[in-house]
């Protein structure tokens, strides 16, 4: 089983995560100082990206159970006005435990744990 999240941050959503997170590190805001670091726009920030694929787990997810455990790696950048990709597939299953691979476009990998709710239980 699959599932996907397709967004695209924009100025907005960077400015808006700068303010929520504290991370006001110019490369998310200042266009400028972001092409001097040799970057073609503005970097979204990794915790974000990692927001999305957080938000994808717990749409896909719904009150059909619940997240136990939840983990990220960087492996690249990703920048503004372009579309960020999120998948999910269900990697491994053991009985109501489910493991979950995240993949936000190749730049952000992780896993996911769930536990889902018993028939009984609904």
């Amino acid at each position: 089983m699959t599932a996907e999240l397709v967004v695209t941050p924009d100025l907005r959503r960077l400015v808006e995560y700068a303010g929520a997170s504290g991370d006001f590190y110019e490369m998310h805001y200042d266009l400028d100082f972001a092409r001097d670091l040799g970057h073609p726009d503005l970097a979204v920030h990794g915790l974000l990206k990692a927001a999305f694929l957080g938000r994808l787990v717990t749409a896909w997810l719904g009150d059909r159970g619940r997240l136990v455990s939840f983990e990220v790696s960087y492996r690249g950048m990703d920048f503004r006005d372009r579309p960020f990709t999120c998948r999910l597939t269900v990697a491994e299953q053991q009985g109501d435990r489910l493991v979950l691979d995240l993949d936000g476009g190749g730049t952000t990998l992780g896993r996911a744990e769930v536990i889902m709710n018993r028939e009984e239980d609904t």
